[in-house]
């Protein structure tokens, strides 16, 4: 059953489908009416913000699946769109490589990655696992920072926009277009491989590793393929934020970074792409909404010094905030509002000593 509200999936084939029932199709299509009209009516800023989500949406979809669905602890995810977004520079500066040769390149500079320090995974877990995953960030680092340095760019490496046969993709409203389908195609691949015999076995290597194993699911192969999966598509998204941010700099990947992308599993609810998607806006737009509160204060310009501060300190509170309060993000939100609107008018308050 999709949500409470009596439907229930009768066939195979039906619990197959990403769209089943005709409410669905027509929300849908609005939806994707509204997406593609939204860049002909917005402003610049509004742009760039839903560009960042759709970068931010990747690479939270990619840590969803690997966390969120495998069970795979990851602190290494800045390092991963380090190495797309360094793959992407050296390329484009010691080759002159092409749009279409420099993001398969940074997707197989990912994989190898995945298949690497995915390795640990095999025999760590927990904390310890994470600490190996941390361990990819710092080498990455490492890597770049001395390629910047040894080649003298101390600024960071200028990528020009890419082409599309005749296109250039350079300004915002044609990076909108570009971001949005390779987000959707994400969010597709995701919700096709969870379907899969793949999804499947990730799920019960995160419920119940031993009992997996038992059920004849290859353990060590499924979580491999989970690290490669996941880091093809961070990788990717940090070719994609190498184009559309038009430079590489290391400096652009710090550890927080990676804090960032756990936070949005966690803040959206794990174990759901749509958890994923909503943690990335939430992320992308809560730096923003802490600015605006403190424009509203009656003297802003006496703060503006402690706006990183309050930022991260308001971001550790929230986090913490639904780890304790709303375990299961914000999906879980969501997921009970829509029931309420779908139920209405018949639900009914639970009796007393009942949930």
């Amino acid at each position: 059953m999709p949500f409470a509200s009596g439907y229930f999936r009768t066939s195979y084939a039906r619990e197959l489908r990403l769209v089943d029932t005709r409410a669905q199709a027509a929300s849908l299509t609005v939806f994707l009416a509204a997406l593609g009209a939204f860049p002909f009516v917005a402003s610049s800023f509004l742009l760039d913000l839903a560009n960042q989500f759709f970068l931010a949406s990747i690479g939270a979809v990619a840590l969803m699946l690997l966390t969120g669905y495998a069970g795979q602890v990851s602190l290494g995810h800045a390092g991963l769109l380090a190495a797309g977004a360094f793959t992407v520079g050296i390329l484009v500066k010691e080759a002159n490589a092409p749009f279409w040769v420099t993001l398969p390149a940074a997707a197989g500079v990912g994989a190898l990655l995945g298949v690497v320090f995915g390795l640990p995974s095999l025999r760590l877990r927990g904390l310890y696992l994470a600490v190996s995953t941390l361990a990819l960030y710092f080498v990455v680092h490492y890597v770049g920072s001395e390629y910047e340095t040894e080649r003298g760019f101390s600024t960071g490496i200028i990528v020009d926009p890419p082409a599309l046969g005749p296109l250039v993709v350079s300004d915002a409203r044609a990076w909108y277009f570009v971001l949005l389908a390779a987000a959707a195609a994400t969010v597709v691949l995701a919700l096709n491989l969870l379907r899969s015999r793949s999804g499947r076995a990730w799920r019960a290597i995160r419920d119940h590793e031993t009992v997996a194993e038992a059920l004849g699911i290859g353990v060590p192969a499924y979580k491999l393929a989970a690290f490669v999966v996941s880091s093809m598509l961070t990788a990717v998204a940090g070719a994609l934020f190498a184009y559309y941010r038009g430079f590489v700099s290391i400096e652009a990947f710090s550890l927080f970074l990676s804090i960032q992308y756990v936070a949005m599993v966690i803040i959206g609810g794990m174990g759901s792409i749509l958890g994923a998607l909503l943690g990335a806006a939430f992320v992308t737009l809560f730096p923003y909404a802490i600015e605006a509160l403190i424009e509203v204060l009656p003297t802003p310009e006496r703060y503006a010094n402690l706006v990183f501060a309050v930022n991260y300190a308001a971001f550790g509170l929230v986090m913490v905030a639904f780890l304790l309060f709303e375990p299961e993000g914000l999906v879980g939100i969501w997921r009970r509002v829509r029931d309420w609107f779908v139920l209405w008018p018949f639900r009914q308050r639970p009796l007393a000593g009942t949930k």
